[in-house]
């Protein structure tokens, strides 16, 4: 596929050791600053610091929304 619209990115860090992590968040965060799309599922609220915008879901229920003014773009 070539330049998807949208990346759905479904836990890509949850089995990875840090450093992984921070490779594969290094790759999504280049792909943004290309102008890409990504949305990132994960159950680590500690990955919300490269996000524009937050939205939490618990229980398949929408619980709000917050945009992330110290996003690392």
């Amino acid at each position: 596929m070539q330049k998807p619209r949208i990346i759905f990115a479904d836990e890509p860090t949850g089995n990875l050791d840090e450093e992984n992590v921070q490779r594969v968040l290094d790759v999504l965060q280049d792909l943004h600053r290309q102008g890409q799309s990504i949305v990132l599922v994960t159950h680590n609220p500690a990955l919300g610091h490269v996000a524009d915008r937050i939205l939490r879901l618990q229980y398949g229920k929408y619980l709000g929304e917050e945009k992330n003014q110290h996003a690392m773009a």
